[in-house]
């Protein structure tokens, strides 16, 4: 199962060279073209699951969660493709979750929350959307989706470091079953 996930994303996953001749890419340069934003390291993989599961939670605009993983990547020498990722765990499906969750997260912290104004914002135009993110009720949503962010964030750090040990411990002895 684990070959057919990986023969996916290799055949569909565009190269470093396709990557970086992305005009969309092209301002950065030399900057996003180090390998060790492309490699999957024991460092770079926890690095970009941080990186990627924050700002995609975080960050609850589809078109720049993929883009504000991959810049917040560059300082912290994550891998790009794996934070690019992990912003998906924020979708169509689970926003309305990270939503209420950080209304409530900002209002247990202080902040004055009013989750039926928030509840009548579904279907609403894009301006009453604005308002109500102008009003006062907007500091609990943006707090408590930092909260949360970080939270989940590092707690995927861990569980990465930990996969990534496990998965590099069981391949060790295989090896050595085979050697003998």
């Amino acid at each position: 199962m684990v070959r057919f996930w990986q023969r996916l994303l290799h055949k569909n996953t565009p190269s470093r060279e396709q990557m970086l001749s992305s005009p969309w890419l092209k301002p950065f340069g030399h900057r996003i073209a180090h390998s060790e934003l492309w490699r999957f390291t024991r460092r770079s993989v926890p690095r970009a699951v941080f990186a990627g599961l924050f700002v995609g939670i975080f960050l609850m605009v589809p078109g720049l969660q993929i883009v504000g993983a991959a810049l917040m990547c560059i300082p912290m020498r994550g891998n790009i493709p794996i934070a690019a990722a992990m912003t998906f765990l924020s979708n169509p499906l689970t926003t309305p979750f990270f939503l209420y969750a950080a209304i409530d997260v900002g209002g247990r912290i202080g902040f004055h929350t009013d989750l039926a104004s928030f509840t009548a914002l579904r279907g609403k135009s894009v301006t009453v959307w604005i308002e109500w993110l102008l009003s006062d009720a907007a500091p609990a949503l943006v707090s408590g989706l930092f909260l949360i962010g970080l939270g989940v964030a590092l707690v995927g750090y861990i569980v990465s470091l930990v996969v990534w040990r496990w998965w590099v411990g069981r391949k060790w002895r295989r090896r050595f079953a085979e050697s003998e």
